[in-house]
């Protein structure tokens, strides 16, 4: 497990960019946090290091958003959706086991259907600094590995 600390959006967004040099077709992203957490900062950093020129957006209403990048990038959203079985009507399976990379906002919903080797990161907000933001990341050693060797600042 890697644990770092952003001050600010900014350093949220450039964590996510510098995390998007480690992924490849296939991978899937959990986030999980509570509201405000940094979530999509995040997503909007790895999209961006992967060359997506669309404006990124959280499908809070529409569930998914598509992107063009480096890859095809999947940006699901379970906030409005927590049902499990809702989300396999829905096809989800198609996006967590196909070639792009997914990106899951509220992931701890679909926990028992992420595949392994799933990166996990979860974002906590500092109660008394609105800007700081604890992140977590379990991930595979290949991927924890790269993500040090970026050299994040405060990666511990």
């Amino acid at each position: 497990m890697l644990d770092l600390v952003t001050h600010s959006a900014e350093e949220t967004h450039k964590f996510g960019e510098k995390l998007s040099k480690c992924l490849k077709a296939g991978d899937v992203v959990a986030l999980v946090g509570d509201l405000a957490s940094g979530k999509t900062t995040l997503i909007k950093g790895i999209c961006e290091g992967l060359n997506v020129r669309s404006q990124v957006e959280s499908p809070t209403f529409t569930l998914m958003n598509e992107y063009s990048g480096k890859y095809s990038i999947y940006h699901v959203d379970c906030y409005r959706e927590w049902r499990l079985e809702e989300w396999l009507k829905l096809g989800i399976n198609e996006y967590l086991y196909g070639n792009g990379v997914t990106l899951i906002e509220w992931a701890d919903r679909l926990d028992e259907a992420l595949p392994n080797g799933t990166i996990h990161i979860f974002l906590n907000q500092e109660i008394e600094d609105e800007n700081c933001r604890y992140i977590a990341i379990d991930a595979k050693d290949e991927i924890e590995k790269c993500i040090s060797l970026m050299g994040f600042g405060n990666l511990r």
